[in-house]
């Protein structure tokens, strides 16, 4: 089997587009929750999307990130 390998790239937030299916959503409460978190520790999780930049999951973490004002994320992308 051969190695898959990352791709890592400083993308901006405006490249993710949330899932107008998402059938999840987070209270105010909790997305202040997930900016705390994201503040303290970094982003842990990350957000996951299509070749298209549709977000998959972490809706909330893109919230969290805008509340924060962050600008750009990094990204890995995997091509199987």
């Amino acid at each position: 089997m051969e190695d898959i390998m990352p791709t890592i790239q400083s993308v901006p937030l405006s490249t993710f587009k949330p899932n107008p299916r998402n059938a999840r959503t987070h209270s105010k409460k909790q997305i202040r929750e997930i900016a705390d978190s994201i503040a303290a520790f970094g982003f842990v999780m990350p957000i996951l999307t299509d070749d298209n930049g549709m977000i998959i999951a972490g809706h909330g973490r893109l919230e969290a990130a805008k509340i924060l004002g962050l600008r750009r994320r990094r990204q890995s992308f995997w091509t199987v």
